[in-house]
């Protein structure tokens, strides 16, 4: 190859794609155990138990058993309708397997859902701190970004009377995520109730309603979907997947509820983008789903203890505070007594301390004043994680 390279002519629509942070730092992290350096990983929003048994021999039985070839776009049949009943049980709605399309992951429910409906300059109103990519697709869509604030003083969860103030003629969408990344925030059904009575004046609007940690809730939390709302129904596409309650991230499989005319756009971009989803993975899909649900239980009490521990050990370090939150695997301390910006102080902990954590602002720019700790790794390690935090915010 040459050792100079013409200059990289993009299209302008490049320059309006974002990127999730969490990859980045996980790079660096990688690069520094490469060097021998060690290193604690709470950043990546990952479980970090394997996929259960009984999930694995269903998809090693659908290798053996030939399902390894295209299938539908939307999905296997098969699975589309386990997929439909899942959701009708979890949450107590009736589903046809034509409003569920099947994809590769989270994303492409969240990215479908704005190239088949924004168009630019329409407003899609979003939370933050919230997941990075929703803030990259609302833009690349071209549509207009417009940050909802989710405050600590709110127990992160989200403010409806801050949904509502920000409608207007020209918004197009609202994302709800609960419970939440980066927070671990749960919005109480009063809260998104109301979000939803102020939205029936408004019948353009879409809801795109982030369910994906939906099954990851602690002290005695109920999940509530927009779904179960029937006058508002035909405008909510339900995004929900199997990465997070059944430690599938590598499988690479997520799912949309929408109404049936929506999910046959959804199709046509998998057409364009993807083919199909694997359809082996599919197969064990099916019986995560339906299957023996014990390997979850499990995974959710021991995420319940870690929670309550990093917490502790959390609050008991100079200079943060942290809220206990009720759902995900994630906790968003407080470090502005520590004088350092959440980038600042990221470095810091991973190139001092060897922890790998994400700055606030990671989340966007309400996140400032943040970082987010993944407790998706052994007790063990938060507390060595802990310990080497403690010692970096100590020689400040």
């Amino acid at each position: 190859m040459p050792t100079t390279l013409p200059e990289l002519k993009l299209a302008t629509r490049m320059g309006r794609l974002g990127t999730e942070t969490a990859f980045e730092v996980l790079a660096k992290a990688k690069a520094l155990e490469a060097e021998g350096k060690s290193i604690i990983h709470l950043e990546i929003g990952e479980p970090d138990f394997d996929t259960p048994k009984n999930i694995i021999e269903a998809g090693v039985d659908a290798l053996r058993g030939g399902w390894t070839h295209y299938g539908p776009a939307n999905g296997q049949p098969e699975a589309r309708e386990v997929v439909a009943n899942y959701v009708a049980k979890s949450r107590g709605i009736e589903v046809h397997p034509d409003e569920v399309t099947i994809v590769p992951g989270g994303k492409p429910t969240m990215f479908y859902a704005m190239l088949a409906l924004v168009e630019k300059g329409d407003e899609v109103i979003y939370p933050n701190p919230g997941f990075p990519i929703y803030e990259s697709m609302i833009n690349f869509s071209g549509g207009k970004a417009v940050a909802c604030p989710i405050r600590e003083s709110n127990a992160f969860a989200l403010d409806p009377d801050d949904v509502i103030s920000r409608l207007s003629p020209r918004t197009k969408m609202v994302i709800l995520n609960s419970p939440a990344n980066p927070t671990g925030g749960v919005t109480p059904k009063e809260s998104l109730e109301k979000v939803l009575k102020a939205l029936k004046d408004y019948p353009d609007v879409w809801i795109l309603s982030d369910e994906i940690y939906s099954r990851m809730l602690y002290d005695g939390e109920e999940h509530f979907t927009p779904l179960v709302d029937p006058e508002i129904r035909d405008r909510v596409i339900l995004l929900d997947g199997w990465s997070k309650t059944y430690a599938m991230t590598g499988w690479r499989m997520g799912f949309g509820v929408m109404r049936p005319d929506l999910a046959a756009m959804f199709t046509k971009l998998m057409v364009n983008s993807n083919s199909c989803t694997a359809s082996f993975s599919q197969r064990a899909g099916m019986e995560a789903l339906a299957g023996d649900q014990s390997a979850v239980d499990e995974m959710l009490a021991q995420f319940d203890a870690r929670r309550k521990h990093i917490v502790k050990l959390v609050n008991d370090i100079p200079g943060m505070t942290c809220h206990l939150p009720v759902g995900a695997f994630y906790v968003f301390p407080n470090i502005k007594e520590t004088g350092l910006s959440s980038a600042e102080l990221q470095d810091k902990i991973l190139y001092e301390g060897g922890v790998s954590c994400l700055a606030g602002t990671s989340f966007g720019s309400e996140g400032e004043g943040y970082i987010r700790f993944s407790y998706a790794n052994s007790i063990e390690n938060i507390e060595e994680g802990m310990r080497r935090v403690r010692k970096v915010i100590e020689s400040l």
